[in-house]
């Protein structure tokens, strides 16, 4: 099993190394025990949180209010839950390939 993710009862955890300020929003492959996501917005007032939660929320199919930041509010290194997610976290990598 990969370290950046677990299950939780109908939750998902995802350990996350966040890049704010690129080009564009993508998974850019795994960043020690954590998945690395390359974010366009700045880190500028939580504007970054906003729009990684918005583009889990996309990335998983379900709505923004089953996307949790439970660590990690000022810091690249974040821990989030995804509620209910029909996604296997392991196909956001297959890409990559």
């Amino acid at each position: 099993m990969a370290a950046w993710f677990r299950h939780q009862d109908d939750s998902l955890i995802l350990t996350l190394h966040i890049q704010p300020g690129a080009k564009r929003s993508e998974v850019a492959g795994l960043h020690g025990e954590a998945l690395k996501i390359r974010l366009a917005a700045p880190p500028v007032e939580g504007k970054a949180n906003a729009a990684l939660l918005r583009y889990l929320a996309e990335r998983f199919r379900v709505s923004l209010r089953d996307v949790e930041l439970l660590q990690g509010e000022q810091s690249r290194h974040k821990v989030v839950r995804i509620i209910g997610s029909p996604i296997l976290p392991l196909s956001l990598l297959e890409s990559l390939q």
